[in-house]
């Protein structure tokens, strides 16, 4: 079988809504023990407004303070030309950029328009290749959105042609507030990868109705080989109240270890880390992995 990668967001992803603030100690450990996990590629921070997001105010302490394991990507998430300047100033050598789908999500998420963000990405990706910078784009509600409902397959091929052009080796389609089901998942990849080649495009599921496991299963039917998941299912979506979050890293490597895809990731590792966070985030992670696996816990 093939090997697959696993794009960790749990720190940026997992914890930026969580309610109870996390230490920078705390975030610090997180990131660590995912890198001793054998994770790829670890999103650890976003340098965004602390005003906006404030669990993420101490992105530049973080990337200070982390262990940087020979192997693993560390990269961070980024809005504008200031985001990009803090993060080469913490040595970041990847950054992501974050588009989305649907006109009306553009502008509530974000205060513009799909076309002025874009403009604004392709200055904040330039930049970065000239910086020497790997970029990644995100495209959020590929497959619905809370205020618009249907996203038509046309603009999600548009946007993801333009994120690519300007210059990112990737972009993450993303089903922001977990509502994809294979039969959509199968639809909006056949069209993309009629157009697109498969080693660019990852995605991004959450499992707010149960249904991001199988839509792994379906998009592995097309090629892709990375899947952005989050230690113990931690995240959420702001326009998804009560959604469970992410797609669990945990549940994503038991998936992917029972077909016989390679990942390089411990799974139990992987399981520690998350545990390690409930004491942070005040609550149990959502991960099934981790609660099957419960009565393995120390004291």
């Amino acid at each position: 079988m093939s090997s697959i990668t696993v794009y960790e967001v749990g720190p940026r992803d997992g914890l930026q809504n969580e309610a109870r603030p996390v230490s920078t100690a705390a975030k610090i450990a997180f990131v660590d023990a995912l890198s001793a996990a054998g994770l790829p590629v670890i999103e650890v921070t976003a340098f965004v407004s602390p005003k906006w997001v404030p669990q993420m105010a101490d992105a530049a302490d973080v990337c200070e303070g982390i262990q940087r394991r020979p192997g693993t990507r560390y990269t961070a998430l980024v809005p504008n030309l200031i985001g990009l300047d803090r993060a080469l100033a913490a040595r970041i050598t990847e950054i992501s950029v974050f588009a989305a789908a649907s006109e009306p999500f553009s502008r509530q998420n974000i205060n513009q328009s799909i076309d002025d963000s874009l403009a604004l990405y392709r200055e904040v990706v330039r930049n970065a290749l000239a910086a020497g910078l790997r970029a990644r784009g995100y495209l959020s509600v590929a497959f619905g959105c809370p205020f618009q409902g249907d996203v038509p397959i046309e603009q999600v091929l548009r946007v993801t042609r333009a994120l690519l052009e300007m210059g990112v080796y990737e972009v993450a389609i993303s089903d922001t507030i977990g509502i994809a089901h294979p039969g959509q998942v199968r639809r909006v990849l056949s069209a993309l990868t009629g157009a697109i080649p498969p080693d660019q495009l990852a995605l991004h599921f959450h499992d707010t109705r149960g249904t991001a496991l199988a839509n792994v299963l379906a998009s592995l039917d097309f090629g892709i080989r990375t899947f952005d998941a989050s230690a113990g299912g931690l995240g959420g979506c702001p326009y998804a109240p009560g959604a469970t979050g992410n797609l669990a890293t945990e549940d994503l490597l038991y998936l992917l270890h029972g077909l016989g895809h390679e990942t390089g990731v411990s799974i139990d590792a992987v399981r520690a880390a998350s545990v390690g966070m409930e004491a942070h985030v005040g609550h149990p992670v959502a991960s099934r992995y981790v609660r099957a696996t419960a009565s393995r816990r120390s004291p």
